[in-house]
């Protein structure tokens, strides 16, 4: 009986400590679950955060922009055009892309026919990928590495912003405002001179953009599974095996900013690490390898290409009927049989006839008003005044325009209830002469916002009171 009892307890013992056990380990799973589900938003606040800077172009302009020059970029590199591994390309991009934060561009992803390690990526998602970065790579990862570096560069504009700020800073404020006024990216192409053979506009970034670049492309690497720190692996080796021979061609149209290799494993430490049970190879990357260096060797190509023009008459003085203007900036008035050009944040306002020939096949504002914004150059630590900021834009505009002479300096005036700027500038004319270049800034959230009322000398008063009933039209939206 004693003996009994004495199994009945153990038995007892036993279940309890296996109940015991049981509410622990769920405890542990629990906590371990409630960890990670607390812990997997660092991945996100810890990250390097990226935003594309100064943009005359819209997203949607990006696109056109990007279909028209990659027409021209098809007839000049030698494509391999092969289904199977443009699709292959095609499904491994557009899984990247899937994660590239910003404007949900139509990524596209093709071929090039040529043994040199090189990649490039044109305004709105149009990628190409040399056969020679499949040779090279040692696995998948790396060559998502380049392709998501690719990726990035479309996703921070870095193509438009340079063409932004190359045109900003070497094509008078006239031919500005005939390209605004043009209201087509196919006069926008033809003013740039960006073809695809004219890449220092539209592929040759700064150290900044490259840098930018890796640490998108390594986030991008990271959320879709792959290993981040393949595009730095990939990077490293082709740099160590180039070593005293002629640098990879991706390195001159990429120039390799400071300790990249260092700045991406940061960036994957920011993350968390890679990121579990990562990706590194597939038997689909394998088996295109093969075939890639399986096909015939690639052959020797070259080409050239276009450029435009235009030309105008004397305009209508402006007429007292105003019609309405709105973008994501502002909204204003203009005369009723002037044309507003323009997307996104740049705009002219321009009368039939305003946009006049050069003399030099550039169609030139000789007429009308411009409004854009400008991103004035800060430190960490201090904001730009409204002053400084404007004779920051000034000093870029004396660039482009080195005719350009300030002749009345600022005054402090009242824009849509806010402090502005009134700045007069005399120039040369398209027309001949000199014209007067009436200048208002504004300070905003956005960056400078700025408006420049542009005349003939001759004709200046006669436009005056239509600028001025223009400007008192301004109202600014609310900035979020």
């Amino acid at each position: 009986m004693t003996t009994k009892h004495a199994g009945i307890r153990q038995a007892r013992h036993r279940a309890h400590r296996r109940a015991s056990v049981d509410r622990g380990l769920r405890h542990t799973v629990a906590l371990v679950a409630t960890l990670a589900l607390a812990l997997a938003p660092l991945a996100w606040a810890e990250r390097t955060h990226l935003k594309p800077g100064w943009n005359m172009f819209s997203p949607q302009q990006d696109v056109e922009l990007g279909r028209q020059v990659s027409k021209d970029a098809e007839r000049q590199v030698p494509m391999l055009n092969d289904a199977r591994v443009d699709s292959y390309l095609n499904n491994l991009g557009r899984r990247l892309a899937a994660h590239a934060p910003g404007e949900r561009y139509p990524y596209q992803y093709k071929c090039v026919n040529d043994r040199a390690i090189n990649a490039f990526a044109l305004p709105g998602g149009y990628v190409y990928v040399n056969r020679g970065v499949i040779e090279a790579a040692d696995n998948e990862a790396q060559l998502a590495g380049v392709i998501a570096h690719e990726t990035a560069h479309v996703a921070l504009r870095h193509g438009t912003n340079q063409a932004t700020k190359a045109y900003a800073a070497q094509v008078p404020l006239a031919v500005l405002g005939g390209v605004l006024g043009s209201n087509s990216v196919g006069a926008v192409l033809a003013q740039l001179g960006a073809g695809f053979a004219a890449n220092s506009l539209l592929l040759k970034y700064s150290r900044t953009a490259e840098s930018q670049a890796d640490i998108m492309g390594t986030q991008i690497l990271y959320d879709s599974g792959y290993d981040p720190r393949a595009m730095a692996q990939f990077f490293e080796k082709i740099e160590t095996e180039s070593k005293g021979k002629n640098p990879p061609e991706f390195f001159s149209n990429h120039p390799s900013p400071e300790h990249r290799v260092e700045r991406v494993t940061d960036e994957v430490d920011r993350l968390g690490g890679p990121p579990r049970n990562y990706l590194s190879d597939s038997a689909e990357f394998r088996e295109i390898k093969r075939y890639v260096l399986s096909l015939p060797p690639p052959p020797k190509a070259g080409a050239r290409p276009q450029q435009g023009s235009g030309r105008s008459r004397r305009p209508d003085p402006p007429s007292n009927r105003f019609r309405s203007f709105e973008n994501e900036t502002l909204r204003m008035s203009y005369p009723d049989n002037w044309q507003a050009n323009g997307q996104g944040n740049a705009v002219s306002f321009v009368p039939v006839g305003g946009v006049v020939d050069d003399g030099h096949g550039h169609a030139a504002l000789a007429y009308g008003m411009l409004v854009n914004v400008f991103e004035p150059h800060t430190d960490r630590d201090n904001q730009a005044s409204l002053e400084e900021a404007t004779d920051q834009l000034i000093d870029d505009l004396r660039h482009s325009n080195p005719a350009m002479r300030v002749v009345r300096g600022h005054e402090r005036v009242r824009l849509a209830g806010g402090r502005a700027l009134s700045t007069y500038l005399s120039n040369d004319s398209p027309l001949g002469g000199r014209e007067t270049d009436w200048l208002i800034t504004v300070l905003r959230p956005e960056g400078l916002v700025y408006f420049v009322a542009v005349a003939p000398g001759s004709a200046s008063a006669d436009f005056e009171r239509a600028f001025r009933a223009m400007l008192d039209s301004v109202r600014f939206r609310q900035y979020q």
